[in-house]
């Protein structure tokens, strides 16, 4: 488990500015395969061999964002998954995005 798998979500309040530069890209560097888009949001697309495979991956993503408080965009197609976080309160990213991107990399193996 990384380090920030091992971390918790927390609820943004407001009043703090987004993630760029160094900062940003130094927690990039923690998820694999994540890409911090017009550093915006994060988006990962993964592949699964069929329907169902990738959707209960989607509904294992649904608990997770549940038991975080943290909610990402979920797009389910047939053998893939695409998700974006961002943390829409401050409309940029925060640490709790990296952190439940490293949870769902978690959940692939399952």
């Amino acid at each position: 488990m990384s380090d920030l798998a091992a971390k918790q979500c927390t609820p943004c309040r407001g009043g703090v500015p987004p993630l760029t530069g160094a900062a940003l890209k130094n927690l990039l560097a923690q998820v694999s395969g994540w890409q911090a888009m017009r550093e915006h949001h994060l988006a990962k697309e993964y592949a699964f061999p069929d329907f169902a495979a990738a959707l209960a991956f989607v509904n294992r993503v649904g608990s997770l964002a549940e038991e975080q408080g943290h909610h990402p965009d979920v797009y389910l197609a047939w053998g893939k998954v695409r998700i974006e976080i961002w943390t829409h309160k401050i409309d940029g990213l925060t640490e709790s995005d990296f952190i439940l991107a490293a949870k769902i990399d978690g959940l692939e193996a399952l």
